[in-house]
């Protein structure tokens, strides 16, 4: 007898049929194709969170993802490869010994045997080594064929499939391509939930045919046994990746990691900072690169501020060594001043001149000590006890400006600052608005909270009505009343009167003028030494030092100035000032310092 396999598969419900000497072939059990959609949206996710991650967890995650997928392909091929060499192993076997098993039992038959004789054919055939269940079609009796079972409960003819019992019973054409007219076709089956191997076979030349189930529990738990022995390994792999990226992850970024503190050490000022290297790899060239960066950049830095200390020594001693022939130039500058009126007319102008330069040379001067003193940091503040709207009404009296400046202040605003640089600040201020922007200079104070004043941001140009008396105005001078506060001593004592302890909060000054403004390209230089807008204001006979040392003198007592543009028009300078800053003028044992007195300093723009 010749025979030939058919066997399960995905897809269309096909036979399939093979040459009896040839390969068997599966019977399609039409079950349907499982089709998969690739997670693309939870890879760019995925990515896009990689992102925001340390170097260290992506290293980890890509080193477990490739072994993971590794190991699940690997797991993969295994187990397919494992399973086919299981199965395979078990049906050939089967097949083989059922082919050898229905040939020789059936010879023994008649032509048309009876029931009871095929009954004992397939219990002799199912008691074979390979332990299947045998059904037998055939016979004749009382004008019927009959159906023999080893286990009926198992194996019927109901329980066959249609498809299979098709295959089986159908004849094909004997050729030299085709020399068997049936062949054996087998299905891979679940009955009762249990995998089952079902084949079936019509002899040639007539005789029974014969259809057996073999059970594949037992394949089925072995190869359940190596999936789970797979995805065991396939863990531990997962585990031992994520353990030698970690190991990798250290080895790499320690060595960025003191890369990075270096820097950070580097970038706050220290200069001498150098890694220690190890080994010939990238990262120690990275090293070697940065130990030569940092080299010369501390060479380069000690070379600048070399030259930069040598700047500020030559300007101080140009300005100390000016100052003695500027005492004598001065004197006699004077006295060609007061005989003005009695010199010919010719000569006058020159006179001018001559003493308008000489003023000018006086104040350069001073302004060069006063700037080498806040760069060498040897500027201190000597502080008192000052009525604020006092102090600003002295500077605009003391300098003739009374009909020029409306000052909008409220009396009895009290702050502990240095009187002496506070009018050097608005001398600079209220000056450069009366040259560059004309009269009338509104000039406006105002206290900010402590607790408004810790969060406060720039001003705006506008200026908030006050109230109380005004401590001067427009037209005339103040009153010399003042409010019923008493003075602190040198020594910080406590405030008498209305007031119980020192000023808190912030002081706010705004000076503001009439005039064009200043040019939007020329604001964030307007505390710039030495500059001048020449290209969009007319030109000044200032040094350029004086809203720079207004600036210095703003921060020393712990403040700032801002300069912008009103919405109305013209050029708005604000000032904020801490209204106590003996935090920041007292020494280790208490007491304030003192600092050398300059002369005023007049802005420029």
């Amino acid at each position: 007898m010749r025979a030939a396999v058919a066997g399960q598969g995905r897809g269309r419900a096909l036979l399939a049929e093979a040459d009896p000497h040839g390969p068997r072939r599966r019977l399609p059990a039409g079950r349907p194709a499982v089709t998969s959609r690739t997670p693309g949206r939870t890879l760019r996710r995925t990515a896009g969170l990689l992102r925001w991650t340390s170097l260290r967890l992506r290293l980890v995650f890509v080193f477990a993802l490739v072994a993971l997928t590794a190991a699940v392909c690997a797991s993969g091929i295994a187990y397919w490869l494992n399973r086919n060499a299981v199965l395979d192993r078990t049906q050939e076997a089967v097949l083989s010994d059922f082919r050898e098993s229905l040939r020789d039992n059936a010879r023994a038959l008649p032509a048309q045997p009876r029931c009871d004789e095929l009954q004992a054919t397939a219990r002799q055939m199912a008691a074979g080594p390979q332990n299947y269940t045998v059904l037998l079609l055939g016979g004749r009796e009382a004008g019927s064929s009959c159906a023999a079972t080893s286990d009926p409960d198992l194996l019927t003819v109901a329980t066959v499939p249609a498809s299979l019992r098709r295959a089986v019973d159908r004849r094909r054409t004997v050729d030299a391509a085709n020399p068997a007219a049936y062949h054996l076709y087998w299905q891979r089956v679940e009955i009762h939930g249990t995998p089952y191997l079902v084949a079936g076979a019509k002899l040639v030349g007539g005789g029974p045919t014969g259809y057996l189930a073999k059970s594949l529990a037992t394949e089925r738990q072995d190869l359940n046994s190596l999936a789970w022995s797979l995805a065991i390994a396939t863990a531990v792999a997962l585990v031992g990746s994520a353990l030698l990226a970690q190991a990798a992850a250290s080895t790499v970024l320690r060595p960025v990691q003191r890369l990075g503190h270096a820097a950070r050490k580097l970038g706050e000022g220290k200069l001498d900072t150098r890694l220690r290297v190890t080994g010939t790899d990238e990262l120690a060239d990275l090293s070697r690169t940065f130990n030569r960066t940092a080299e010369r950049l501390q060479q380069r830095v000690e070379e600048l501020s070399g030259r930069e200390a040598a700047s500020r020594r030559f300007v101080a001693d140009m300005s100390h060594e000016l100052r003695t022939p500027l005492t004598a130039i001065t004197a006699v500058t004077e006295v060609l001043e007061e005989e003005a009126d009695s010199l010919d007319p010719m000569i006058a102008p020159a006179v001018q001149l001559v003493v308008s330069e000489t003023r000018r040379l006086n104040n350069l001067v001073e302004n060069l000590m006063e700037v080498t003193r806040f760069d060498a940091g040897t500027a201190r503040l000597v502080l008192d006890d000052v009525d604020v709207a006092d102090q600003v009404t002295a500077c605009i009296d003391a300098r003739a400006w009374l009909d020029a400046v409306e000052l909008d202040a409220e009396r009895g605003i009290l702050a502990r600052l240095d009187p002496r640089r506070l009018d050097v600040i608005l001398a600079n201020l209220i000056g450069n608005a009366l040259k560059h922007g004309g009269s009338p200079v509104s000039v406006s104070v105002r206290t900010v909270p402590e607790a408004e004043a810790a969060g406060a941001t720039a001003v705006g140009a506008d200026e908030g009505a006050g109230t109380g008396p005004r401590a001067g105005h427009a037209n005339g001078r103040p009153g010399t009343g003042r409010p019923g506060t008493g003075r602190a001593g040198a020594d910080g004592g406590e405030f008498d009167g209305d007031e119980p302890g020192p000023p808190c909060g912030e002081l706010l000054i705004r000076v503001r003028d009439h005039g064009p403004g200043i040019p939007e390209e020329v604001l964030p230089h307007v505390f710039d030494r030495f500059y001048k807008a020449s290209a969009s204001r007319p030109r000044s006979d200032g040094s350029g030092l004086g809203l720079s040392i207004a600036m210095e003198n703003a921060h020393i007592h712990g403040g700032q100035i801002t300069a912008a543009n009103s919405p109305e028009g013209g050029a708005v300078f604000t000032l904020r000032l801490p209204r106590d800053a003996s935090h920041l003028a007292a020494e280790p044992d208490g007491r304030t310092q003192d600092a050398p007195s300059t002369g005023d300093t007049e802005g420029e723009a």
